[in-house]
């Protein structure tokens, strides 16, 4: 099947919605891409409106669930599809929808803090330092040295 990339840069219009689908969890939202054009005696005036909604999976749930909601200058990178369905009346519609590669923050129109979670080390990595753990005869005498030296997350 041919998957045609599409990035649209905009603003989030609804608030994500979270669902399950079978064994994966699902989120999407509504996003819109407004231009604008300046006209010859140089003012500014709306162009062609754009709205696409933006279907993440995997990964992308818990990042998108926990950074962003309505309103939320995005930029979202994918492929784009058309779904066709029956509307309740029975007529035949389309929908243009985004099957998202990454999803984040346009950094032009928002400032944000990055949240990396850290990794999550090995079992036997877990259980060696276990094994190797410090007795209470080679703790620092002052606890606050000890935590002064680990780095602090900016």
């Amino acid at each position: 099947m041919f998957e045609t990339p599409l990035t649209v840069i905009g603003h989030i219009v609804n608030d994500p919605q979270r669902r399950k689908v079978g064994d994966q969890e699902l989120i999407k939202f509504r996003l819109a891409s407004n231009s604008r054009r300046r006209t010859p005696d140089g003012e500014w005036e709306a162009g062609n409106s754009l709205f696409i909604t933006v279907n993440c999976w995997g990964k992308l749930v818990t990042g998108v669930g926990a950074a962003l909601s309505k309103g939320s200058p995005v930029i979202a990178h994918g492929h784009v599809y058309t779904s066709e369905y029956d509307d309740r009346d029975g007529n035949r519609r389309s929908s243009t929808e985004m099957r998202a590669i990454s999803v984040g923050p346009d950094l032009s129109r928002a400032i944000v803090r990055i949240l990396t979670p850290p990794p999550h080390p090995a079992p036997s990595a877990i259980q060696d330092a276990e094994a190797n753990s410090a007795t209470a005869a080679d703790a620092p005498e002052d606890a606050t040295e000890a935590v002064s030296a680990l780095p602090v997350p900016a």
